[in-house]
């Protein structure tokens, strides 16, 4: 059984397919057995799917018991826009939001009024005051724009100061940067949880050019690993789950407030996961 003080939350992106789409409804139903906090949904750069994340997030808003939460970010919208995005939120019952500043897609000039996400959160809290318990993204290696972690940490304190709740991390592979941020914050008395981000390990060549575009680092001894099985996917796949698994043992065993699944919209990969450490209920 999940501890109570345990939360579990899964980030899911707005398919794009009518496949796409009864993929991801099996998908909520077979994680919604673990009662999670919210189902998220990502904003793709420059606002890039919000019509397929506003229909994603009222779909699972109206037609599930989880609490749904759509991310937002600031880069190439108007506050007016922004504002506009977020009542409609609130009058459809939705009260999380997952703010991040956004990545400027290629080709888009101007950042749009908000220039960082706490200008965002400070948005919000304007505007909308208590209403929406509002996460903001940490990163216990640094921000890929981040001249290095001190001056990330600062950023992240402001974000945190602005009026966040809480922060969900980029996910990670070395669980002594998520100890050492921790550190870092307990220095700048940032209070507030902040929750591991998990990336179950599925196709390990996407996930190490992904890994490379946000700044995630896959520890040496992980690649050497898995090039030894580079020619059996299904050792490949034994392997993560054995690593992320061990990861995920060592936060719980240390207390961390919940986790946080990046799903790729896919459940088994997280249904052995929580299995292995006696989650499933």
């Amino acid at each position: 059984m999940v501890a109570q003080s345990l939360e579990l939350s899964y980030e899911f992106f707005p398919p794009r397919t009518e496949a796409g789409i009864s993929k991801l409804a099996e998908t909520r139903r077979e994680l919604a057995h673990y009662h999670p906090e919210f189902f998220s949904v990502t904003f793709g750069a420059g606002g890039s799917t919000r019509d397929r994340t506003l229909e994603t997030v009222l779909d699972i808003q109206h037609n599930s018991d989880v609490a749904a939460c759509p991310h937002l970010t600031c880069v190439g919208a108007t506050n007016a826009e922004i504002l506009e995005l977020v009542n409609l939120y609130q009058q459809h019952g939705i009260n999380r939001l997952v703010i991040l500043r956004g990545d400027l897609p290629s080709g888009m000039i101007g950042m749009g009024e908000c220039k960082f996400a706490a200008d965002l959160v400070h948005l919000i809290r304007e505007h909308f005051a208590d209403h929406f318990t509002i996460a903001v993204a940490a990163y216990p290696e640094a921000h890929p724009d981040a001249s290095n972690l001190l001056q990330d940490i600062e950023f992240f304190a402001e974000k945190m100061q602005a009026g966040a709740n809480l922060a969900i991390t980029q996910y990670f592979f070395n669980n002594d940067s998520y100890f050492n941020f921790m550190e870092h914050c307990a220095r700048k008395n940032i209070q507030q949880p902040v929750i591991p981000g998990i990336m179950p390990i599925t196709n390990f060549n996407n996930l190490k050019k992904f890994s490379k575009q946000c700044g995630a680092e896959i520890p040496r001894w992980i690649k050497k690993s898995m090039a030894a099985y580079e020619n059996d996917l299904e050792s490949q796949r034994q392997f993560g789950i054995e690593i992320v698994t061990k990861m995920i043992d060592e936060l719980i065993r240390n207390d961390v407030p919940g986790l946080h699944f990046y799903t790729m919209n896919q459940s088994a990969l997280i249904k052995t996961l929580l299995k292995n450490l006696n989650l499933d209920g």
